[in-house]
């Protein structure tokens, strides 16, 4: 199977924010997507830039293609604010975390379309638990067979991502003792989880067609890894995020994943062998970040070296400090730091829930306040 990847001539950007929609009076998952859709779409610019998802209870607010992480920023709020109008209108809240706390996944309504039916058809009982919500980046590339090393050589900083955006401690009013119950959630599905690494974009294509021929994916829609190629827009897409209640936080975190993919490419085009973990250092590493977060201690390299996620990400930073200055975006990389010293959302959820005696209430009302706060609302 030929695969053709319309490449990218800069390192432009995306961004896809999901967001739940929670009652405004009980906290818990509405299903009110389409009753937004219908009030926000026709006020928007551009129309195409909210998006309905899987379930009822979820929209998606998506970016055009930027060049900068501040434009992007600038574009999703811009969309937010108008739907968040919308929800106003209709007692509606916007959430932004991994997972709700305490809402029941049996309750929820998909949303209409064949390409859903099947997928819950298909899933079953995993399937329909999918109360998750992330933040998906897109980085253009300008060369088809850059993307794979690119892509096996981003999984060495899979857990930095995971653990600094870690948001979904809570499953069904219970803590699961996870920061990212969401990342271990969401590779229960056949197509999700950790990509498959190619030495070539033909091994990739083979493997492509194996799926579709087996029938394991209609079409690239059906491949959800956390990282993975979109060719028909000519990105790497990197899904490792879990949603976000802070605009400041989204716009570090997009900073770092950009920062990151153009630095890779950068010296892969410069002839250097770009690191990367054996498969399974890899995955004990994502265990690690979504059981641990910001005290995870990861693997850095194949002789088993290790390190706490917070100090490295440190040197990370400063070495790609001269790579935001090029693309940008200085201030929102710095503001990475910002994360561990204040705690991420996972830390920040707990906290609240230990100050209101276990109350999960109080929690969703913490995680709607902080994005209202950060958008100025």
């Amino acid at each position: 199977m030929r695969i053709d990847f319309h490449a990218s001539p800069q390192p432009t950007l995306g961004v896809e924010w999901e967001l739940a929609l929670v009652d405004r009076d009980t906290r818990d998952l509405v299903s009110a997507a389409a009753d937004l859709a219908e009030r926000a779409t026709p006020r928007l610019e551009h129309p195409d830039r909210l998006h309905q998802e899987l379930l009822r209870n979820t929209v998606e607010v998506v970016t055009g293609i930027c060049h900068t992480v501040g434009e992007a920023v600038e574009d999703l709020t811009g969309t937010l604010g108008v739907v968040m109008d919308a929800a106003d209108e209709l007692g509606v809240d916007l959430m932004g975390a991994g997972a709700h706390p305490f809402a029941d996944w049996s309750h929820q309504q998909l949303t209409d379309g064949h390409r859903y039916e099947e997928l819950i058809n298909r899933t079953q009982w995993w399937g329909r638990q999918m109360l998750i919500w992330g933040v998906h980046v897109h980085v253009g590339m300008p060369e088809r067979d850059r993307v794979m090393p690119v892509l096996s050589s981003l999984l060495t900083t899979y857990p930095h991502l995971l653990a600094l955006s870690a948001s979904s401690p809570f499953w069904a009013g219970q803590d699961t003792g996870y920061a990212s119950n969401r990342a271990l959630m969401f590779q229960q599905l056949p197509t999700a989880g950790l990509p498959f690494t190619f030495d070539s974009w033909a091994d990739f294509e083979r493997c492509i067609d194996d799926q579709t021929t087996t029938g394991i994916i209609d079409s690239m829609a059906d491949v959800r890894w956390d990282v993975r190629p979109a060719p028909h827009l000519g990105t790497l897409e990197h899904r490792v995020c879990d949603g976000v209640s802070d605009v400041r936080e989204l716009a570090a975190l997009v900073a770092l994943v950009h920062c990151l993919v153009v630095d890779l490419d950068d010296r892969l085009v410069a002839g250097e062998r770009l690191p990367t973990l054996p498969p399974w250092q890899v995955q004990e590493n994502k265990w690690r970040a979504a059981r641990y977060g910001l005290d995870a201690i990861v693997i850095l390299d194949d002789r088993n070296r290790e390190r706490l996620v917070t100090e490295d990400l440190d040197d990370l930073l400063e070495r790609l400090t001269p790579v935001a200055r090029r693309l940008g975006c200085d201030d929102e990389l710095r503001a990475v730091a910002d994360i561990p010293a204040r705690g991420s959302s996972a830390d920040r959820q707990r906290r609240v829930a230990a100050a209101h005696r276990g109350d999960l209430v109080s929690v969703v009302d913490s995680i709607v306040g902080e994005l209202r706060t950060t958008l100025g609302r």
